[in-house]
């Protein structure tokens, strides 16, 4: 008798964990595409670097990458990132990398220590909670490819898989038009 209670409760755990994991991509594919065509904000951050702010770049294919220190599938899909703009940096792409961490004292040296930490030297700014209002991100990572107008030409909410590297590729293929 208790093997069948041990079995139907593990059951019952592995269908709740199934229907979690539905429900989370599920609502990250909605919504990816509430931000299908819509046109990017003015924005200008400050910059990790210290050397003022940094605008949202205007008529260049750009990546805008919000993320956080503390968030596991930003970890894994910031590997990702940094070998997409190594490759097309040089074509033209740029990258607006937005970290959200929380307002604190110790924010800028501990994100400049995660990137040093993760071999990443792609330029990053400060977001004080406007680039993330301003794109209405309510989750990370959040991922977007913007056009030469301005216009959102593919997103990814979640972690950025293998085949969602190659979407992004195709997508920038496409934007820069070569």
């Amino acid at each position: 008798m208790k093997q069948h209670t041990d079995a139907l409760i593990w059951i019952l755990v592995a269908a709740a964990t199934a229907s979690v994991v539905a429900l989370a991509v599920f609502q990250g594919r909605r919504a990816e595409a509430r931000f299908s065509g819509l046109s990017a904000p003015d924005l200008s951050l400050p910059r990790l670097d210290g050397r003022g702010k940094s605008p949202l770049p205007h008529s260049k294919v750009t990546v805008v990458d919000f993320w956080a220190t503390w968030c596991a599938p930003c970890r894994a899909s910031m590997p990702r990132v940094q070998k997409v703009w190594q490759e097309y940096r040089l074509r033209g792409l740029e990258i607006y990398s937005v970290d959200t961490d929380d307002p604190a004292p110790n924010r800028e040296p501990a994100v400049r220590n995660f990137l040093i930490e993760n071999g990443l030297t792609f330029p990053v700014v400060i977001d004080d909670g406007s680039a993330a209002k301003a794109f209405a991100v309510t989750s990370l990572p959040t991922m977007l490819l913007l056009d030469r107008q301005g216009k959102i030409v593919w997103s990814r909410v979640g972690a950025l898989t293998m085949n969602d590297e190659r979407d992004l590729r195709g997508a920038i293929e496409r934007s820069l038009g070569r």
